[in-house]
């Protein structure tokens, strides 16, 4: 495993190490290692997964100040659940540095879902060991918090509907979607969305489809509702 690598990319310097080195290791190294000293990353998985999902709640908290208790709890799990996790450690590459037992290996195991996301809480919890919580807080900052205000998890929260039910509770409120923009290549499309309640323009938004363009638009028109 390249430490001086992984942490140039994280731009991170570890006090420890061996903490590091524990967070990437599989306890299928471990068995087929049993004549050296090595810990796998089970139990900096288990602390990492508590380090995620307060730094997620503080952030939701803090940030989505309109957003109620039912509806953070939701776009929480979907921002801590397996699927999410392996795409943070795929985005950085963390299946480079992972030490794994040979039939791991052969099988996939540097690529698997749920391997690739243990990592990923493990490192967290080896982080908040090394450097306190503020530290990993800003780790997730970098690298997590970003994807939340970018609307990657917008699938969890159905916009839509909330709006829906807002707009019901007075008679004779419709609502109207419109694409009214396209743009980019074909396969690199975004797509411009704007919602109309009762024909006046409430909200825009954009997106990779014109699902989650309309997604954003109604976001955008529960903001000004609520502002």
């Amino acid at each position: 495993m390249n430490i001086a690598q992984l942490e140039k990319q994280l731009s991170i310097s570890f006090k420890d190490h061996a903490l590091l080195k524990q967070a990437f290791t599989h306890s299928s190294y471990v068995n087929e290692h049993r004549k050296d000293i090595f810990l796998d990353n089970e139990r900096l998985e288990f602390l990492g997964d508590a380090v995620l999902e307060l730094g997620v709640s503080q952030y939701l908290y803090r940030e989505k100040k309109s957003m109620p208790e039912g509806e953070m709890t939701k776009l929480r799990a979907s921002i801590v659940c397996e699927p999410s996790l392996f795409h943070f450690a795929r985005e950085l590459n963390f299946g480079n540095y992972i030490l794994l037992g040979r039939g791991e290996e052969q099988t996939g195991g540097r690529d698997r879902s749920a391997l690739l996301a243990d990592v990923f809480e493990a490192f967290l919890g080896a982080l908040y060991l090394d450097q306190g919580f503020e530290v990993a807080l800003k780790f997730l900052e970098d690298h997590v918090f970003p994807k939340i205000n970018a609307g990657a998890f917008s699938h969890a929260m159905d916009y839509k509907s909330q709006l829906q039910e807002l707009v019901q509770k007075e008679k004779g409120q419709t609502i109207d979607y419109n694409i009214v923009e396209e743009k980019g290549p074909s396969h690199n499309k975004e797509f411009v969305a704007q919602v109309l309640v009762k024909d006046e323009e409430r909200g825009m938004g954009i997106g990779r489809t014109k699902k989650e363009a309309e997604q954003r638009a109604a976001k955008a028109a529960l903001d000004n509702y609520l502002s």
